[in-house]
This record gives C-alpha cells, sequence and structure tokens, in this order.
C-alpha cells in the first residue's frame, strides 16, 4: 500500500539519501552526483511547496515536492517526483503517481503541471504513460525544460 507522511527536519536525512540514490538525475541538473544537506533542506523544508515521503508499506521508497497553488498560474505543480533508484523498474513511480493524484484530485485541482529537463527522456516517457502532454518549454534556473500538463478528470 502506498501512503504519504511529511519530511521534517528530523527525517532529512532519508530524503538526502533517496535523492542521492539517483546519480545521474542529479549529474543532468545541476552536474554534480550528489546533494549537500543545504540544498536537500533549500528544496524540501521551504514555505514555498509541500514536500512529502512515499512510502510502501513501511518502507520510504520516494520523495514528491508540490506546490498546492501555484501564484504565477494559480495551479499545482509538481516538482520533484523521485523514486529511490534500489526501486526503480518494480511500479512503484506509476503506483505512488496515481495514489498521489487521487489525493490531489480531492482538492479540486483541474490540472497538474510539472517540468522536465529537456534530456530527460526517462522521465518524459513516464509522464507520457500517466497522461501528461506537453505545451511549452520553459528555463528553472539554468536547465532548459519541457512544461507538461495533465487535466484531471473528476
Amino acid at each position: 500500500m502506498i501512503t504519504f507522511e511529511p519530511i521534517t527536519e528530523e527525517t532529512l536525512y532519508i530524503a538526502k539519501e533517496i535523492l542521492n540514490s539517483n546519480h545521474d538525475y542529479n549529474i543532468l541538473e545541476n552536474g554534480s552526483p550528489n546533494r549537500s544537506d543545504e540544498q536537500v533542506k533549500e528544496e524540501l523544508q521551504n514555505d514555498r511547496s509541500t514536500s512529502v515521503f512515499i512510502k510502501a508499506d513501511d518502507t520510504y521508497i520516494g520523495v514528491i515536492d508540490y506546490l498546492l497553488i501555484n501564484p504565477k498560474d494559480q495551479t499545482t505543480w509538481i516538482g520533484l517526483f523521485m523514486i529511490h533508484n534500489d526501486y526503480h523498474g518494480f511500479g512503484y513511480g506509476l503506483m505512488a503517481y496515481t495514489a498521489f493524484e487521487e489525493v490531489i484530485k480531492t482538492d479540486s485541482t483541474p490540472k497538474l503541471r510539472l517540468a522536465i529537463l529537456e534530456k530527460n527522456i526517462i522521465a518524459k516517457n513516464f509522464w507520457e504513460r500517466v497522461g501528461y502532454s506537453f505545451y511549452d518549454k520553459g528555463k528553472v534556473k539554468e536547465n532548459i525544460v519541457d512544461c507538461y500538463e495533465k487535466i484531471l478528470s473528476v
């Protein structure tokens, strides 16, 4: 069973381990295979977004960071959706996303958006498989990103 648990200051070390298990993504995003304590804290412990663990039963398998209402477009944005590298290939990403979408639907969110690093082909394939469509290009920090959205059926 997939559940979500808030990430706290006390559990940031678990989030860091999950983030640092995905070296290829980290290199794509910021040129380094690992993130520092400060980088993890800035991304997952701020007053802009909500960060939760993805748990399969009692095991921490991933992280989701999202912005319920982006003030720029009044839309919910997924900022980070990451499954621990050890759990890739077992269907956890699909199960976690499906559970997350059900939770978000209860907040009357008409659509979800996210940005994918332009060179992250694996992520593009995943998000297209779960119903997202490309709608624009953008830039996040120094990275070119493809912006995707999914209209939710309620």
